[in-house]
């Protein structure tokens, strides 16, 4: 029984230091979150205190070796026995931890990103130790909408594959929406359909809509594209409803009509 007092008196003296610490950095944490206004400081907030929970474990872990250790020596001969066991069996977890500290300080991704990582598309929602989290897309269907999954990434995957972040730059990616017209229509007509049917739809998502068009030749008509900068997010929503809006314009024109695969008989008389 003495001999399991230091151990003891050391596990208390951690449980002291860091009941105290969570509890603080809980607090400091959430009244940050509630400052941040851009994901970016969302995100930086999220990693700080994650890496200085690491930190502060680590420090209390060398603490309580030497403590029970007893000296120098001890907790040499202590981490070389533990290195020679574990190091072999730990390299995996060990790689994750070298991406994540790529992570933290490359930054090719922030918590709130759409992201493509290998073969998962979504939006990253943590960034752990061992793990990135990402709220997937598609997946279930085929579209760039969330399916409700939560897939966990190891970190030491990241060497091994592409990434590819919509929202590196900025929170806009490039969408377009395409429709098809006869020949015998009027094409300028339907050019600027095109253009104010998504100027009407995007006003609600951004500042400065600025759709473009452009136009190819295909065996039954011409295809009428409207190309314009959207929220990564709201991609899908936004082509649902130009396409809608163009729908609803072209139907009431009467010098535009859909061009489909078709056939017509014509007869004439010799």
């Amino acid at each position: 029984m003495l001999d399991l007092l230091p151990l003891i008196r050391v596990l208390i003296v951690i449980l002291v230091i860091y009941i105290p610490f969570r509890i603080v950095t809980k607090l400091a944490k959430k009244f940050l979150m509630g400052r941040a206004k851009t994901k970016k400081e969302k995100s930086n907030v999220q990693i700080f205190f994650e890496f200085l929970n690491y930190v502060v474990i680590f420090l209390l872990l060398v603490f309580a070796i030497l403590s029970y250790a007893g000296s120098w020596v001890g907790i040499g001969l202590t981490a070389g026995l533990i290195s020679a066991a574990l190091g072999w069996a730990l390299q995996r977890p060990i790689t994750g931890i070298a991406a994540w500290l790529m992570l933290v300080i490359k930054r090719p991704f922030e918590i709130g990103d759409r992201v493509i990582i290998g073969n998962v598309k979504g939006d990253v929602v943590d960034i752990t130790l061992t793990h990135v989290h990402v709220r997937e897309i598609g997946g279930t269907v085929a579209s760039e909408e969330t399916s409700g999954r939560e897939i966990l990434i190891p970190n030491a995957k990241l060497f091994d594959v592409d990434i590819v972040n919509y929202t590196k730059t900025d929170e806009l990616i490039l969408d377009q929406v395409t429709f098809a017209i006869t020949y015998d229509s009027d094409l300028e007509q339907a050019k600027e359909i095109a253009i104010e049917s998504a100027k009407e739809v995007l006003k609600h998502y951004i500042r400065s809509p600025n759709p473009y068009i452009r136009t190819w030749f295909q065996p039954s008509g011409i295809d009428v594209v409207v190309r314009y900068y959207v929220p990564a997010a709201k991609r899908e929503e936004v082509s649902s409803r130009i396409t809608q809006e163009i729908f609803r314009r072209v139907s009431k024109s009467k010098r535009v009509r859909f061009a489909y695969p078709h056939q017509e008989i014509i007869l004439r008389k010799k």
